[in-house]
């Protein structure tokens, strides 16, 4: 009986694998317009990603989750080659989260502070259906546009992240 209960578990985590690595998040079409835009900090491209939306005028403002707190805003604008008008008006750095959750919990706060009813949320596509949930999970009636970054995850990183997914979708129905 308990093999089986194993067998099972197994083979669910298995086909949640494959639905999970097979149809990875895409990119959200570039015309689309939303009152913010989050970036959450780690793979190369996302930030990229946010600083061209933002020039090109697809939300009100900014917000780069999980900044070192020791990077300044001169010298983000000018690793990652962004205006210092737009440095002026429209990018926030965030300089107090350290994970995924506190990502959240950071952008939560931004959003609110600005009002906004809707973001574009930038990440990786294999870290997407995390951060989602997290931010989603942290936010009260906001839209989320997801705006997955492509990239070429190895397997180890994709089995990593399904099970952290896993790991908070339990964390969260259980109440932690």
């Amino acid at each position: 009986m308990i093999m089986r209960i194993i067998g099972l578990g197994a083979v669910l985590w298995m086909a949640g694998f494959l639905i999970f690595a097979l149809f990875l998040p895409q990119p959200a079409p570039d015309d689309a317009v939303t009152d913010g835009i989050v970036v959450m900090t780690g793979a190369s491209g996302r930030i990229e990603r946010g600083i061209e939306l933002i020039e090109a005028k697809r939300a009100k403002r900014l917000l780069v989750s999980g900044v070192d707190r020791r990077v300044k805003p001169h010298e983000f604008a000018k690793q990652f080659k962004a205006p210092v008008r737009l440095m002026d008006c429209c990018i926030d750095l965030g300089q107090e989260s350290v994970d995924t959750r506190s990502n959240a919990t950071e952008a939560a706060d931004w959003v609110k502070a600005n009002r906004y009813k809707s973001i574009r949320l930038i990440t990786s596509d294999w870290h997407m259906s995390r951060g989602r949930f997290d931010l989603s999970d942290a936010t009260d009636g906001v839209t989320i546009l997801s705006d997955a970054v492509p990239s070429e995850p190895g397997l180890v990183l994709l089995v990593r992240e399904y099970d952290k997914y896993l790991l908070r979708r339990v964390a969260a129905l259980i109440g932690i």
